[in-house]
Parts: structure tokens; sequence; C-alpha cells
């Protein structure tokens, strides 16, 4: 049982079903409608599989920046981070955009915000952390700055998720921010920036709750940071080459060579013949 929760084999899940989902969902893009009607009747029409595709394509790739990490940079990420990390994409991805729970679940996006604030935070901790174990930086980080670093690290990736809505949408004509209604109506002035501003307001609780309960376990030194701390491998120093020493033999005397017809005797220097 606890072979099929593993953290691996969640992530393994996670993974393979993106990967179907995006084979699955490119071919349903080619045989899409593309006309606006079809997306009034409740249709899913070719923009709407394109931002699926993008949201899954995207997903499956970053389901494999762990494994990287560990082969390429020795980093070592926990498994209770590895396991949020896998469920979070899986709720924000598969079942957000391929299931559509954004429009079917109320406050679906504000849930997945609120949450990567978390996440984001605890990774922002774990940072710092790691810095501040490290032999190669002779500096020691005190709780109040770790804190703040946590919290404006996971603000700004939030703020950077945002940027990179707008310019996905405004460049190919995606609903990722949802300025857009399920039927494709447009929504204007303060409606159209509630989600954006929603979504950046619960990041920044959310990476301010995790900045508060990090900074108290800090100061009262209770170590729960521990279970979200990623660690790098060490790789073990290469044996010293071990090197042939070569014994000196001793000189041989010196000799004399007798010729003899053509063979050649050698005598040694110090040999008495009795003759």
């Amino acid at each position: 049982m606890k072979k099929l929760l593993s953290s691996k084999t969640i992530a393994g899940f996670v993974f393979i079903t993106l990967l179907v989902s995006t084979i699955y969902i490119a071919a349903r893009l080619v045989m899409a409608p593309s006309g606006a009607a079809s997306a009034e009747q409740g249709v899913a029409v070719k923009g709407d599989y394109a931002l699926m595709l993008l949201q899954c394509a995207l997903g499956t790739g970053v389901m494999l920046i762990p494994g990287i990490l560990r082969r390429k940079l020795h980093v070592n990420i926990p498994p209770i981070m590895l396991v949020a990390f896998s469920a979070f994409l899986f709720c924000a991805v598969y079942l957000g955009e391929v299931h559509n729970f954004y429009f079917r679940i109320s406050h679906w996006d504000t849930i997945l915000h609120t949450f990567s604030g978390f996440a984001l935070g605890a990774v922002g901790l774990s940072i710092v952390g790691l810095l501040n174990k490290s032999e190669s930086v002779p500096v020691s980080l005190s709780p109040a700055f770790v804190a703040v670093f946590a919290f404006c690290f996971a603000v700004s990736l939030g703020a950077i998720w945002e940027i990179y809505e707008f310019c996905v949408d405004s460049a190919v004509g995606l609903n990722m921010q949802k300025y857009m209604l399920e039927s494709g109506e447009a929504l204007v002035g303060h409606a159209a920036l509630a989600d954006t501003m929603k979504d950046i307001i619960v990041d920044a609780l959310g990476a301010l709750a995790v900045s508060i309960v990090g900074y108290v376990s800090m100061k009262r030194k209770e170590g729960w940071l521990e279970s979200i701390q990623i660690s790098i491998d060490r790789p073990m120093p290469a044996p010293a080459p071990v090197y042939a020493i070569q014994r000196q033999m001793p000189l041989m005397p010196q000799t004399h060579a007798v010729a003899a017809s053509s063979d050649t005797v050698v005598i040694p220097e110090n040999l008495s013949v009795a003759v």
C-alpha cells in the first residue's frame, strides 16, 4: 500500500495522465469546430482545445523537472513537496482545464492560487534554509529575513505567472486569465480585472501565512522545515590516484666483457678465478 501511495508513484501517475491528455487533446483540436456559434451552444471550439493543449504540454514538461534536477544537479526534493507539486498540476491542468473545473466549481481558481502561494512560500523557505546550511555561503540569515524572502519569492512568481497568462492571451487569443465567460462573452471594466487581482491577492495571503509559520518555527527551533527542505547530495570526491612505486633495484657491480671467438662472456668484477 505504501508503494502505491509513494511520491514517485503519484508523480508518475500525474505525468502519464497529462501526457495521454496532451495526445488526446491534440487529436481533438484538429476535429474541433472554430465558430463562435459553437461556443455559445456549449461546444468546445479550437480555442478551448488550444488552451488545454498548451496547459497539458506545459504541465507534462514541468513534471520532468524534479527528475532532471536529481540527475544533473543531485537535488533531492522531499516526498511531501513532490506530492504537493504533482497534486497541484493535476488539479490545475487536468481537472481545471481538461474537465473545466474553473467554470464548473466555484472558486476553484482561488483555491489553487491560495495553495500555490503556500507551496511557493515553502519553496522560498527551503531555498534560503539550504543556503544557510551551505559551507560555501559564509552568512547566517536571520529568521525574519528568511520569512521576508519567502514571501517576496512567492508573490514575485505569482506575478510572473499572471504576466505569462496575459502575454499568452494577447498573443494567441486564449482565456487563461478568465476575462471571458464560458460562453465566450468578454467581461469589461472591473469584472475583467477581478480574476487577475484576486489571484495575486490570494497568492500573497498564502505566502504570508506560510512565511509567518516558518518564522515562528525557526525562532522556536521546532524543526518542521526539515520535512520540506530541499537537499543536495554532495558527490563523493574521487579517490586520490594510486601511483605504483617502483622499487629501485641495487646496481649491479661493474662487469668486464671478455671476447672469446664470437661469444661474449660476462665476468663480474669481484669474482676471483683460480688458475
